[in-house]
């Protein structure tokens, strides 16, 4: 039944990345269409078609390869700077460069001269542009209040669920049963267990102060001190209060909910908490974007660092990071995993959405990369073009024309092949050496 689970929620995921690419491409057709330039062409994926409709003057389409998708406008490439299709016929690059051109007229047909994408103004460019990765965050931004408003956080409650049965004689003792049940020598069972305290058990005080998280629960055995006291609980819907003394253990110092190898000693009860979901407001979703904001552009900042890591570990048979890239089939089987878990329904949905909505958060910053074929690099070029035609009217010169990105191929070919290899080592490792939950 869990591979079954597993199966059936790596394709749901997947298709989830197949809509959030779909999606990302729409971004780009519907401001190109609004403004008028001609579509021949939306597809998901690449490589061979699997399945095509055309509906007016352009084809949608579905291709074999899902590691993305474009919209095809005519006229990327404007004329040559003497207003030809080839400049010159000398060159590897200056050719690649001239074809280029060519193809990108021969799709201008008549009528075609004012529907080509580089006679776009700047703004409209920049929109056109801008529509795919902004589509992501629009995305990623439902995702994070579907989790936060929807499903919520988790946190550490007031419910119990342990009680530690013998006193921690260190800050790394966990205060375990020896083997016959009873506590080992040197230790004494905790105050907890005294009161007859049992998993289920909702503590709603610590002496007059009343509790409601773990937080407050912490904070009003620490104000209470050592001593006798009582612990007020609800077990099946019947409220009591049991007399504790509570006495002083060792115990490590946290911060964010990991410790800090500090060890202080403080009132102590002998109770673990249970973790509870708790909803958040919308007003939480800005600052929860803008944390994640941070960590993605950590994330692509460190990702050529952390690609080495992953070459070296995938061709040394070392242990692979659980925190390096991963891709489309790493992801869709994680998203699997996740609602393969033996655990409540809103940690796996929890986990299903919220890497669903980091993959769209990840695919906006990418795509904004200044480098072609990105989407980044088209909105490079389209600033600089504003920029020198802005230069041009303070000067009072003529327009400069729109900005020959054909000129820029080479380092767009030179980008995807690096992106190909990349990928190819990314679903390698993903493949043979998978991250997976347990890991």
């Amino acid at each position: 039944m869990t591979t079954a689970v597993t199966i059936v929620g790596a394709l749901l995921f997947f298709g989830v990345i197949g809509l959030s690419i779909a999606l990302h491409e729409v971004g780009h057709l519907l401001p190109a269409k609004r403004f008028g330039v001609r579509v021949p062409q939306y597809m998901v994926g690449f490589g061979p078609t699997l399945w095509s409709r055309r509906r007016g003057e352009t084809q949608y389409g579905i291709k074999a390869v899902p590691l993305g998708g474009y919209v095809r406008m005519i006229g990327m490439y404007p004329p040559g700077p003497d207003g030809t299709l080839r400049v010159s016929t000398t060159g590897r690059m200056r050719t690649m460069i001239d074809d280029a051109r060519r193809q990108s007229a021969e799709e201008v047909g008549p009528g075609d001269h004012d529907r080509v994408f580089y006679r776009l103004s700047v703004p409209k460019k920049l929109t056109v542009m801008l529509g795919g990765p902004v589509m992501n965050l629009l995305l990623a931004c439902l995702l994070f209040t579907v989790l936060l408003v929807g499903i919520g956080t988790q946190s550490l409650g007031n419910t119990v669920r342990s009680v530690v049965p013998c006193l921690p004689t260190t800050a790394q003792d966990s205060g375990a049963a020896a083997a016959g049940g009873g506590c080992p020598a040197g230790s004494q069972p905790t105050p907890a267990a005294v009161a007859g305290l049992r998993p289920g058990d909702t503590i709603t005080a610590v002496g007059a102060t009343p509790v409601d998280d773990w937080t407050s629960l912490t904070a009003a055995v620490s104000a209470a001190g050592t001593g006798a006291t009582t612990v007020t609980f609800v077990r099946d819907g019947v409220t009591s209060t049991a007399p504790v003394t509570l006495v002083a253990a060792p115990r490590p110092v946290m911060a964010d909910s990991a410790p800090t190898g500090q060890t202080e000693v403080r009132p102590f009860l002998g109770v673990g908490p249970d973790a509870v979901w708790v909803r958040q407001p919308v007003t939480a979703v800005p600052g929860f974007l803008a944390d994640t904001v941070t960590r993605t552009v950590g994330a692509l900042i460190s990702f050529p660092s952390k690609l080495v890591e992953l070459a070296g570990d995938v061709f040394s048979g070392q242990q692979r990071a659980t925190d390096g890239p991963i891709s489309v089939v790493g992801a869709s089987r994680l998203g699997g995993e996740a609602l393969a878990l033996n655990e409540s329904w809103e940690t796996k949905a929890a986990m299903f959405v919220s890497l669903a909505a980091s993959i769209n958060l990840f695919l906006f910053m990418f795509n904004l990369l200044p480098l072609l074929p990105l989407d980044g690099g088209h909105v490079a070029g389209a600033l600089y073009e504003g920029a020198r035609r802005q230069l041009a009217r303070f000067r009072r010169r003529r327009d400069p024309g729109p900005v020959d990105t054909a000129r820029l191929l080479p380092v767009a070919y030179v980008v995807t092949t690096i992106l190909l290899v990349v990928g190819g080592l990314v679903i390698y490792a993903d493949l043979f050496d998978p991250i997976t939950l347990g890991s």
